[in-house]
């Protein structure tokens, strides 16, 4: 899969494309809309991307809401304003169609955590174990597993592998820990985890706590588990949404990645939603892959159709099949 990064950011190279000014008197959001138009593409965002981007977007959602509109929409151009490994699952799922991702480089820490080569061998010692993976991977993982699940849906994928089946989980140890806690299962996990989900503070969160008794704490399951202790609510990206739109509660400390934030807001304009506090300087927890992504960046990968995402066929045909077993059970229980 590098040899093909390789090879796109060349193309992007010749083309001039990485050293391109745009003119600021340029509305980017008409002329995204008129490319939309004209190349009948459709722009697919998560709710970790900036502001504008979410506002631009046909399609907002967290993994497995994504995943679904890229296996159904009837656009001929898919601009997915997300990560590598979101655009790489659009292509799985249409390979028919040119999936462009805005940032070649919008990568993701627990992805890279998990390199397919030292995955391949740590499965090889567990001959008797399926593998479920955590969508936040590459589709060299998704390849070598036998289902893929998201935040959302993890527990009925587990839940749907018969009691006495061995199970690795891969890549995300936290939400591997919560999954076992939740389901009883004794699964095998792999050691790696988000940067920023790991990096909430719990002690900062209880001071934060303190001075808004009244507040709830809402967390993704990828969170530690002093964290997760602390969480009135977890849940996927859209629970945690959901949950603040309809609870009661006025205020909501969210310990997830910030962009969620802005939907929150934009649903709930009278409540409270104040960032978890992370084990550092910093005043926000912001993925640097997801923001990595801007409007100017959107509207010249749509202009130029690059960078342009691809996936070799052996590996896609390997990865399909583990999305697809995802989605027949999502759509089993209504998810």
């Amino acid at each position: 899969m590098e040899t093909l990064l390789v090879e796109a950011e060349e193309k992007l190279e010749e083309k001039g494309f990485l050293d391109l000014d745009i003119n600021p008197e340029l509305d980017l959001f008409e002329e995204i809309e008129r490319l939309k138009r004209e190349k009948n593409a459709v722009v697919i965002a998560h709710y970790y991307q900036e502001p504008d981007i979410q506002d631009i977007a046909d399609y907002i959602g967290d993994s497995l809401g994504l995943s679904q509109q890229a296996a159904k929409t009837d656009a001929d151009i898919i601009v997915f304003a997300g990560v590598h490994f979101m655009a790489e699952t659009a292509k799985i799922l249409s390979p028919q169609k040119k999936v462009l991702l805005p940032d070649l480089k919008a990568g993701c820490s627990l992805a890279d955590a998990c390199p397919p080569d030292l995955f391949a061998r740590f499965k090889a010692r567990y001959p008797d174990h399926v593998v479920i993976s955590y969508i936040n991977c590459s589709a060299e993982i998704k390849a070598l597993s036998d289902y893929v699940c998201t935040s959302s849906n993890a527990q009925k994928i587990i839940e749907a592998v018969p009691p006495d089946q061995k199970i690795i989980f891969a890549p995300d140890k936290n939400l591997g820990s919560y999954l076992i806690r939740k389901t009883g299962r004794d699964m095998v996990l792999w050691e790696g985890a988000c940067i920023v989900h790991e990096i909430f503070s719990s002690e900062k969160i209880l001071k934060l706590k303190n001075r808004h008794p009244n507040a709830k704490v809402i967390a993704h399951p990828e969170c530690e588990t002093p964290v997760l202790q602390l969480a009135d609510y977890i849940a996927s990206t859209t629970g945690l949404l959901k949950y603040a739109i309809n609870d009661p509660a006025q205020e909501f400390i969210v310990a997830t990645e910030t962009g969620i934030i802005h939907q929150m807001q934009k649903a709930a304009p009278d409540k409270v939603f104040i960032p978890a506090p992370p084990d550092n300087g910093c005043a926000c927890n912001d993925c640097p892959y997801m923001k990595r992504n801007t409007l100017e960046k959107l509207y010249l990968c749509m202009e130029y159709e690059l960078p342009e995402i691809l996936v070799p066929e052996d590996v896609r045909i390997l990865a399909k099949k583990s999305i697809d077993r995802m989605l027949e059970i999502s759509a089993l229980h209504g998810l």
